[in-house]
């Protein structure tokens, strides 16, 4: 499956493409606003170093073998991202520590100087992936997957926890939202009876209004969204619009083909987080209609691709660490693209592997790296290897047949 890297290739080079062009005006925007002394080449220079730091982790997770991290290890990394969830909590809203990094009101990054900021949320998603694709995995091998007090209860438990530490301690819900179809993904193709995953879907959903109504920015986000364009000429109601009204302006400007690399208006500060979660509508302002539609086929078959590894793999356990994947990255391409294009809330969730920062291209690519590894375990490969070492048999014995009959003679 080359394809993979032939895809994440491709929009990893894209994203630099942009970030070349955008990186001289958003340091011009910061400069002026924040008193910063950024150089032209800044975020180029950060943006490629993400890449070449993701592309280390692709390659860490495809020649590092798959066991090493399916294994009794998992739980390790499950309880690392749990421990630097808690420790950034206790840093920043406690101890109100430096490096314990506060975006309005939240607390989702550790502060590393030069080196960046890291995302704990993103590891923790990580161990909670690799850890119940095995847990899951076990419970069906041995016809326990229905089992409520085996299966069910523990999958609630960790499940719930780790929505705890990413949706309230850091008031990340785009991040919760992205666990959460991790996990409905791997369920889904576990195999669980259909009856207790429509309980699951309600029990998710009833969580959902929990999140969403238990914070007031929340509900104005989801107001908004609901609301739209329906009150023109309320100057209220159009700042808490800004960011939508903003994106569709991008989009809309770039036409057919776009104002070409370097060329876009909306960057220069009229988008909010252009090269973070706008990335997509910057993108639609400067390569236009052609060029999105050329972004969205590159995102759909590179998760047709991870799909065709999951439906090939005999191995329960890889086969759930494949599906929760799919679901990590198509929940980032679907929740990002549907906010820019006024289709749903904003949840400043990224596009993966084009927009800016570190942390999230760092996992994705790492996750990325893991399919790479597992797409040589399908069961497509297993047959051609069972059917060359037939062969292989099949020749030995012929030459043993002639030796014996030539010793015969």
């Amino acid at each position: 499956m080359y394809q993979i890297v032939l895809y994440m290739g491709l929009l990893l080079l894209l994203g630099l493409i942009v970030m070349y062009a955008l990186g001289p005006q958003r340091a011009n925007v910061m400069n002026y606003a924040y008193g910063t002394n950024y150089s032209d080449t800044y975020f180029f220079g950060k943006q490629l170093t993400s890449v070449l730091i993701a592309v280390v982790a692709f390659s860490a997770f495809y020649f590092t073998p798959y066991k090493w991290f399916t294994g009794e290890r998992s739980k390790y990394i499950l309880y690392a991202g749990f421990a630097l969830c808690i420790l950034l909590f206790l840093s920043g809203a406690v101890l109100h520590l430096s490096f314990a990094q506060e975006t309005n009101g939240a607390y989702r990054w550790f502060y590393l100087g030069g080196l960046g900021s890291f995302q704990p949320a993103e590891l923790l998603k990580y161990g909670v992936l690799l850890f119940l694709a095995g847990f899951l995995g076990r419970r069906s091998q041995q016809g326990k997957l229905n089992d409520i007090q085996e299966t069910i209860i523990p999958l609630g438990i960790i499940s719930g926890l780790s929505l705890l530490m990413i949706v309230f301690l850091q008031k990340d819900l785009g991040t919760g939202i992205s666990l959460i179809a991790i996990i409905l993904s791997m369920i889904l193709v576990a195999g669980i009876d259909w009856k207790i995953f429509k309980k699951i879907l309600a029990i998710v959903a009833l969580c959902g209004l929990v999140m969403i109504f238990t914070s007031p920015h929340r509900i104005e986000r989801v107001m908004t969204f609901i609301q739209g364009d329906s009150h023109k000429g309320n100057s209220s109601q159009e700042n808490k619009n800004y960011h939508i009204q903003q994106a569709r302006i991008a989009i809309g400007s770039g036409g057919l083909l776009g104002l070409g690399i370097g060329k876009s208006v909306q960057a220069t500060g009229y988008l909010p987080e252009a090269t973070n979660d706008s990335i997509f509508a910057v993108m639609g302002e400067t390569f236009g209609f052609v060029g999105l539609m050329a972004i969205l086929a590159l995102f759909t078959a590179l998760l047709l691709s991870i799909l065709h590894v999951a439906a090939r793999l005999p191995n329960v356990t890889l086969r759930l660490i494949v599906a929760g994947i799919f679901g990590w990255i198509a929940s980032h391409v679907i929740l990002n693209i549907a906010a820019m294009t006024g289709l749903a809330p904003l949840t400043g969730i990224p596009l993966p592997l084009l927009s800016y920062g570190g942390t999230s291209m760092l996992f994705i690519a790492a996750a990325l790296g893991l399919v790479f590894q597992i797409s040589k375990y399908t069961s497509h490969k297993a047959l051609e290897e069972g059917e060359s070492g037939q062969d292989l048999s099949g020749r030995r014995r012929l030459r043993r047949t002639r030796y014996a009959s030539g010793s015969r003679i």
